[in-house]
This record gives C-alpha cells, structure tokens and sequence, in this order.
C-alpha cells in the first residue's frame, strides 16, 4: 500500500490523501483550503479522478469536502448518510457549489470493501455531525486516518471507547493536530456542558433579547444552546436554514422546529429568497409548528434567544428589540481576526451590545491526543491536518514526517 498527502501535511484545511494498492486508488477527503475558491480549479489535488475507485469523506465540513464538484459523477463517494442529508440541505442557503454525493454510506464499524480496500469507518467526536475516523486495510496493511475529532464535546464516550477499544496492529497513523497551534501541551478545552452552563449564565442575567452566533451545523452547540434555553426558561429561534440543518440530521434527540421551546423565525432576506427559489413545501414543514413574527418579538424580546446569523440585522433594528440584549460570539476566533464578521462587530458596537465569548474547539487538546496515539501504538505516526507539524516529535512517538505531494509506502 503506498501513500501520498496530497495537501495537509503542514496545513489544516483542504485536506487530500490519496492511497494506492496495484491497480486500484482511493482518496481520502477531497477539501475546499480555508482561504480558497470552489471555482479555483487550480486548488483540486493532481490526482487521476476519473480511475478512482471512490473518495470517502471523513465529515461534511467544507476544509474536507469542498472541492468534490470536480470529481466525476462515475466515481462514488462515501460518507455518512447524514452528513450528505447535511451538506444537500445547506447547501442552497449557502451558496456553496453542490457536488453529486452518490456513493457508499459509512456507518459506524460496518466494513466497506472496494477493490483492494478494505474500510472500516469509526463514529468519533466532532463538531460537524457524522464524522469518521477510518481503517484502511490492504496488502495486508493497517493505515488508520484520523479525521477530526475531540473528546470533550457530547459524543466523548466515542472517544472513550476508542482509547479503551482501540484498532490493534495499525502500520501507520495519520492524525491531526490543530490544536497544536492554538493551546498549550496541558491545557484542556471546554467541554459542551461547561459551554451549556456558561448560556445558563449569560440568559439570566440578559434583561432583553439574548442573541448567539453559532453555526446551525455544530449539531452539539445547537444542542448545548437548546438546553441551556430549556434552563434558562427562554426559546431557541431559528431560521429556515437552520431548521432545514436540523432535519436533516434524521436524528430524534436533536432539537427540531417541532419541538416545544423552539421557534421560526424568516428574516425578510430569506423570506425573498424563499420566493425567488419556490421552498413553500419546505416552508410549510417547517412554520406549521411555531412559527413567531415581528409583532411577538416586540411585544416581549426576554423571551427568546436567537441562534444569530448577521442576515438578521436589519430585521432586528427594524424591530427596535435591542435594549437590554446580549450576543454570544460561539465560533473560531479566526473568522474574527480575519474581518469576516467586521459588518457585525461595527453593528453592535453601534447599539452598544457588548460581545461575550462562548466557544470550545471541534478538535482534540494536546492531552487527548497523546491519549489517542498511545492507545492506537502506531509503528509510524505521520502529521496531518495542523499548522504546528513541528511539534509532533515532543508530544508522540515514531513519529515520521512526509511531505505534500510525496509518494511513501504504509
């Protein structure tokens, strides 16, 4: 079996390996980099695509799966059954360039043979929901790709059982290591529930409306928010997009636009491009529930917290709800240091809404991850996915470092 990173051996973002074994290949992610272009066709990895005998995609985040518009319908993608719900139902909202997704669904240690491959796909803990680790087998081999993955969020008993349960005999171990640049060796992340009990706090003390800008895609903050609603006595408000994300999750434990204590709310922008598209069946799944207005949130703001997009705005300051509210900032900081949210900063600054910051990382502390490569005891373990690769040989062992583009054997 022979290797080849095509793009993450010193980056997170964009990630692409392609694996070979005589005649067949497979490629493991196909991701859009965090500062690039879906339509840049530059970006897309140098590989055959058309003789591939498929792409597995570890999780339906754009870094992982951004640039598969450019892989040939004949070549079948595998990943998980929600995560291709997901990536279908966000995508019109988004604007993000859909891809075919026809392929092989991955579930949680159910092998998958194709050609010389043998894939066994693990269910970890991630902020983007149905996220894989994966096994692969051939010429009797063991590559074990790590994905994403943390042990502090609501699914960390995956992580448990697999420090505790973990794939014996494993040749080589590509994992990421983003956290490597962002904390420091012995330092931990905040776990969801301590994220849930930090809302708690903010919501009781907001006089007015509450607001929290998080991604409807980080499945377990959308669920750490609707609990700490439910405590605080308070409804989560979504949007069209975000109920749609929901939904598409299949899942009966995730919040939904049916439940009690939460609530619809369109914005006029969404509103147009409900029109423009025709999604009144969508619409109607959706406002039949709890459905609430401009009048309702004017008539009493402390009620609700909105799960905030910047598109809503303009409808807030049309509604004059803002005294006494509150914004929860729940996402990277990069996108702030980066200016994508510059529009929103100035915004609250002009109605003197102060900024909380409430976030914990999709990824592994570096305490977790001396955890995880101890108990999966590699004879190689090789970078991937982080912008410290460095720092690997003073946190793990065997530790063997390729390069983009550099073709080794497993």
């Amino acid at each position: 079996m022979k290797v080849r990173i095509h793009r993450g051996a010193k980056q997170i973002g964009g990630t692409c390996v392609e694996i070979e074994s005589e005649e067949d290949r497979i490629a493991i992610d196909f991701g859009l980099p965090l500062d690039g272009d879906a339509n840049d066709m530059a970006l897309v990895p140098d590989l055959a695509l058309d003789s591939l005998r498929g792409i597995v995609i570890s999780h339906p985040h754009i870094d992982h799966y951004g640039l598969l518009h450019y892989a040939p319908e004949s070549v079948p993608v595998l990943m998980g059954a929600a995560g291709r719900r997901i990536i279908r139902a966000a995508a019109p909202f988004t604007g993000q360039i859909l891809p075919t997704l026809d392929g092989y669904n991955l579930e949680h240690e159910t092998p998958i043979r194709l050609g010389r491959f043998c894939i066994t796909p693990y269910l970890v803990d991630h902020s983007a929901f149905d996220a894989y680790s994966l096994l692969i087998e051939a010429d009797s081999k063991r590559l074990f790709y790590s994905g994403d993955f943390r042990g502090h969020g609501r699914k960390s008993k995956l992580f448990s059982h697999m420090v505790r349960n973990p794939p014996k005999g494993i040749d080589v171990l590509l994992m990421e290591g983003s956290s490597l640049s962002r904390l420091d060796d012995d330092a931990m992340f905040p776990t969801e529930t301590e994220i849930e009990n930090q809302l708690v706090e903010v919501f009781g003390s907001t006089q007015g409306l509450a607001m929290v800008h998080t991604s409807a895609q980080n499945i377990d903050r959308v669920v750490s928010l609707y609990c700490a609603c439910k405590r605080a006595n308070r409804i989560m408000v979504v949007d069209l997009y975000a109920a749609a994300v929901l939904e598409a999750t299949g899942h009966g434990r995730i919040p939904q636009s049916s439940w009690q204590g939460v609530a619809l709310y369109i914005p006029e922008s969404q509103r147009r491009l409900i029109k423009r598209n025709s999604w009144f069946e969508l619409l109607d799944r959706h406002q039949q529930y709890n459905r609430i207005f401009t009048e309702q949130l004017q008539q009493d703001p402390s009620k609700y917290v909105f799960m905030f997009r910047p598109l809503l705005m303009n409808d807030l300051d049309n509604a004059k709800c803002l005294d006494g509210a509150s914004f929860v900032y729940s996402q990277w900081d990069g996108y702030l240091e980066r200016g994508s949210y510059s529009l929103m900063q100035t915004w609250l600054h002009e109605h003197e809404i102060p900024m909380t910051h409430i976030h914990t990382s999709g990824h592994a502390s570096p305490v977790d991850l001396k955890r995880f490569a101890n108990a999966l005891a590699p004879k190689t373990l090789v970078p991937i996915h982080s912008f410290s690769p460095e720092k690997y040989e003073t946190l793990f062992s065997n530790v063997v470092y390729r390069n983009d583009g550099e073709w080794w054997d497993a």
